[in-house]
């Protein structure tokens, strides 16, 4: 498996020096290749690939102008043109924006694709700038793949180290104990509501920093562009903005390691954030929760554990679905926190009833997945179809699936 670490890096002021003239000259790179791309491209119509821009690079360390390109490290040249073509093909993909030019403020990065080694058990030695002294607060099993060394807007230095541990990645459950599988549905109140009726808490990091962002916010806005002391006063606003993501990341980490560890299948539902986002009076808050960056962690979480991560699709009517019967209602606003079902008259939580919802979708696309637990088979068809008779259950359960719209394996 592919596993990488972040380390915190404490170089020296010369070493500082020369990762400011790397973040530079890859900075440099990568704005030239997308100068030439992009003009290429308007004027003529030409399409210009990786490999070319590549070529040109070396043509560049022997003209007049651009020798100084030798005293950067060649590979991590080519990796930032290979980082442009990425972000090229995911603008191609609709998977993101057009790629915008580097500015040398904000964070820089570089990437070492090789000859990178521990030196002395907790020194890191970088091409070009020697071995730099690192926090290895964990130890760095298996081989090293690639290294991306950063510089935050507050002027810290870390080094994300990619290695292969050759340990094969577990495959996932076959069989799943009914009992284990937990449905969330995720929430502004409540960041994750379970199956089981527990819910978490959301702490609302931006909107308890908010004070504090406003007051040093405004501070910077008054110091004259250019000074010193204006980018004093960025430096400390950029703090307080790292605090911020320091303490959701810490957050979601242990709740998503809990929740990894205490199920194995956690289902959930997909969501188009993209376009939440664009509701102008819950924007802010749905982007301090931050369900993207929590599912990508239960993710990856999911598969070092060899557990499932079940995805339902964001047009399942999980909100206003009876978990009891099955009954759809006709409409729900946002406001309606409880409600109780025609059919049946089961009083739900308008969440925890989604939740369950979730959970039983979950365990049908399981069952298309291949698990051959019997605990699951007989869950889904309980849940679904409580009138059933026990004997008819087995039976009936392909036909009665498909006719609420899934189809069972």
């Amino acid at each position: 498996m592919l596993k990488a670490t972040k380390v915190r890096l404490y170089p020296t002021s010369e070493q500082q020096k020369a990762l400011a003239f790397q973040f530079g000259a890859m900075r440099w790179a990568y704005n030239f290749a997308l100068d030439w791309r992009s003009s290429a491209y308007k004027e003529r119509g030409e399409r210009i690939s990786k490999h070319q821009a590549q070529a040109r690079l070396v043509e560049l360390k022997a003209a007049e102008d651009t020798k100084w390109l030798k005293d950067a490290d060649s590979q991590a040249l080519q990796q930032a043109v290979m980082h442009l073509d990425d972000a090229f093909q995911r603008f191609f993909r609709k998977h993101g924006r057009y790629p915008r030019f580097k500015s040398k403020h904000g964070k820089q990065s570089m990437s070492y694709p090789q000859r990178v080694k521990v030196v002395d058990g907790n020194r890191l030695y970088l091409p070009k700038i020697g071995a730099v002294r690192a926090v290895l607060h964990r130890e760095l099993t298996g081989k090293i793949k690639t290294v991306t060394i950063s510089r935050t807007q507050t002027g810290k230095f870390y080094a994300s180290v990619l290695c292969d541990d050759g340990v094969v990645a577990p495959d996932a459950l076959r069989s799943v104990d009914a009992d284990l599988i937990s449905g969330i549905d995720l929430g502004l109140t409540h960041l994750v509501i379970e199956s089981t009726g527990r819910k978490h808490k959301n702490p609302r990091f931006l909107k308890r920093a908010a004070q504090n962002l406003r007051r040093k916010q405004k501070s910077l806005s008054r110091k004259k562009k250019g000074s010193a002391n204006r980018n004093k006063a960025r430096v400390i606003v950029a703090k307080a903005y790292e605090r911020t993501s320091n303490a959701r990341n810490d957050f979601q980490h242990k709740l998503s390691r809990r929740l990894i560890d205490e199920n194995q299948a956690v289902c959930v539902e997909t969501l188009k954030v993209k376009n939440m986002l664009k509701n102008r009076k819950l924007s802010k808050h749905i982007a301090d929760a931050s369900w993207g960056e929590l599912l990508r962690k239960l993710q990856y979480k999911a598969a070092w554990a060899g557990k499932h991560l079940v995805k339902i699709d964001q047009w399942f009517a999980s909100s206003k679905t009876c978990s009891a019967c099955g009954h759809k209602a006709e409409a729900m606003t946002l406001d309606v926190r409880h409600w109780t079902c025609p059919r049946c008259h089961t009083e739900h939580d308008r969440d925890i009833n989604a939740a369950e919802n979730i959970r039983q979708q979950g365990i049908i696309r399981l069952r298309r997945k291949g698990c051959p637990s019997l605990l699951v088979e007989a869950c889904v068809t309980r849940k679904h179809f409580p009138q059933l008779p026990e004997k008819q259950e087995a039976s009936s359960f392909r036909a009665r699936s498909s006719h609420h719209g899934e189809r069972a394996a």
